[in-house]
């Protein structure tokens, strides 16, 4: 059903955390159509959703069904979630289907989410990465050239068709309740790998803060490419012991150790292309996104910690009551 008195927007990867609270900020004003390629997704009665692949037929059936005044593009395939083709036909060549369809049917704003690995992280990089810094990553791996060519294809279209007003953000890296990417997944783990003799600076905003930069990014329609950082940062050796994580140290030594180590253990949380990630500092400068936006985080790098600490002890209660519970009913039947 079409809502004429409410003004249509589309997000996609609407499963995931980040799109979630884009969404519960947005619902009272507008009506949201909700797609994901991992599952239909049902957050509320009356919100039209659809499980599709953005390259898939019915993809376009969505656009001529609804009335788009917005699109905001939340759904990229995470690093760890399948293979280098996979995420390159969906992150790159879905994301040119779904630019072309809104160009196609007159969509007047697009908000694009990025990532901060696009500069890539190398003993070069600057104290602080601005905007105009070069985008290295697919320089320095291929498993990061689809979140490059992403970003380049953004661009393309943002100076191609300007009547689409697409804005692009660079977030540092997105935690907190529900976020799945790769370095949430570490910092829950019990154990964090750190590499010997590195401890790299590292930038976090929480996921609600982030769906908060996302929203004044559609609402004030200011195109460009930004960055979207706190001002403070943290060692990434002292984040994983304030999460409460136990440090395991990985040779730094010989220079393709670590890879190799990662990839015989299967890391989710430490993948051998990020391991650069957890040796070379990657600092973004967001002060061109906090001064254009009126932006400030509200949430600090303790409420970050502590959700991660605090979920460990969650997970710790729950196993020793179930150990309890487990071994009274053992006694009670060999009574």
């Amino acid at each position: 059903m079409i809502h004429k008195h409410k003004p249509e927007i589309l997000v996609t990867g609407a499963g995931g955390s980040l799109a979630q609270y884009v969404i519960n900020e947005l619902k009272h004003h507008y009506h949201i159509v909700l797609v994901d390629f991992r599952r239909r997704v049902q957050l509320e009665e009356g919100m039209s959703s659809y499980r599709v692949e953005y390259n898939k037929r019915g993809f376009e059936d969505i656009f001529r069904k609804h009335k788009f005044e917005a699109v905001i593009h939340l759904g990229r395939m995470g690093l760890y979630e399948s293979t280098h083709r996979n995420r390159y036909n969906h992150n790159v060549l879905g994301t040119q289907r779904l630019l072309d369809l809104c160009h196609k049917y007159g969509v007047k704003q697009v908000v694009v989410l990025s990532t901060y690995f696009v500069y890539g992280a190398s003993p070069y990089n600057p104290a602080l990465l601005s905007e105009e810094a070069p985008l290295k990553a697919s320089e320095l791996t291929m498993d990061l050239v689809d979140s490059v060519e992403l970003e380049n294809l953004a661009n393309i279209y943002l100076w191609k068709y300007p009547e689409l007003n697409i804005t692009i953000l660079r977030p540092c890296n997105i935690t907190g309740p529900g976020v799945l990417n790769s370095l949430s997944l570490l910092l829950s783990s019990k154990v964090a790998p750190v590499l010997m003799g590195f401890s790299p600076m590292m930038q976090f905003i929480h996921v609600e803060d982030m769906s908060h930069a996302v929203v004044k990014a559609f609402k004030q329609n200011k195109p460009g490419v930004y960055n979207v950082a706190t001002d403070d940062w943290v060692s990434y050796q002292d984040a994983v012991v304030q999460c409460g994580c136990r440090r395991l140290p990985i040779p730094s030594v010989p220079d393709g150790l670590p890879r190799m180590i990662s990839k015989r253990m299967d890391w989710k949380g430490w993948p051998p292309y990020l391991v650069n990630y957890y040796k070379y500092s990657v600092i973004i400068d967001g002060a061109l996104f906090n001064k254009t936006f009126g932006f400030k985080t509200t949430r600090s790098l303790d409420d970050i910690f502590s959700y991660y600490r605090e979920k460990k002890n969650s997970q710790m209660t729950r196993k020793k009551k179930w150990v309890f519970y487990k071994a009274r009913a053992c006694k009670k039947g060999s009574d």
